[in-house]
């Protein structure tokens, strides 16, 4: 029973490696991007400025969108070096973004950010931010419902109380994360994530359209588009 449930947390990982080509993870990435290109494609003619909050220049690169004429910034918790000179990193928080005006940018973009921030009200806050920075904006977070939480990569562990959560991550590894031994260390790790349901969503983003990205028949995740 051991073997197959390594096995089969293993068959997870490679599922979910953003840095597989044929992973379900770039997969959906790739379709998901496809809805970011309808937004490009009904702003007019020109330079766009586009936000991503909680992005990687690497994923620019991987879209095409690196050295694509269009002004990317990337905003995290800290600063770094690009290699490309339309794409600008930036330090903030995506709570709070005081430093940019109303409508600085033609479309923000956020992939999977927005569960990280913990509660409810900083999620809430996050979503007000997008919604003033732009007029067209597209997030994509993790569906609650969906039986297998995407980041430790184990079945019903968002349903889980949070004691239990802490003793799996102290004695195993789970998804991208490492065992923790340390008990605060992995009570903050297991902590850091609030999926969303639709409903929460709908209420953050109530002029947004909800699109569901499904596999096998389930709702993986969840976009709030507003065109």
């Amino acid at each position: 029973m051991q073997d197959e449930t390594i096995m089969a947390m293993s068959m997870l990982q490679e599922l979910a490696d953003s840095n597989q080509e044929t992973s379900l993870a770039v997969t959906l990435r790739r379709k998901r991007f496809c809805h970011f290109l309808d937004l490009v494609e009904s702003c007019p003619p020109g330079r766009l400025r586009i936000l991503d909050v909680g992005g990687t220049e690497r994923y620019w690169e991987t879209m095409g969108f690196a050295d694509s004429g269009h002004e990317i910034t990337l905003l995290n918790l800290t600063e770094a070096e690009t290699r490309h000179p339309n794409i600008l990193s930036v330090a903030g928080d995506a709570s709070s973004m005081p430093q940019f005006d109303d409508n600085q940018f033609d479309i923000v973009f956020s992939n999977s950010v927005i569960e990280h921030l913990r509660c409810r009200e900083k999620q809430q806050q996050m979503a007000a931010e997008v919604r003033r920075l732009a007029k067209k904006y597209l997030v994509q977070t993790p569906n609650y419902y969906f039986p297998i939480e995407p980041h430790f990569l184990f079945p019903g562990f968002h349903f889980l109380p949070v004691a239990s959560r802490i003793w799996l991550l102290r004695h195993h590894s789970l998804g991208s994360y490492p065992r923790v031994e340390d008990y605060q260390r992995a009570r903050e790790l297991v902590s850091e994530i609030r999926l969303i349901t639709e409903a929460e969503l709908r209420a953050m983003f109530p002029d947004a359209t909800i699109l569901h990205e499904r596999i096998y028949g389930m709702t993986k995740s969840l976009l709030a588009i507003r065109r």
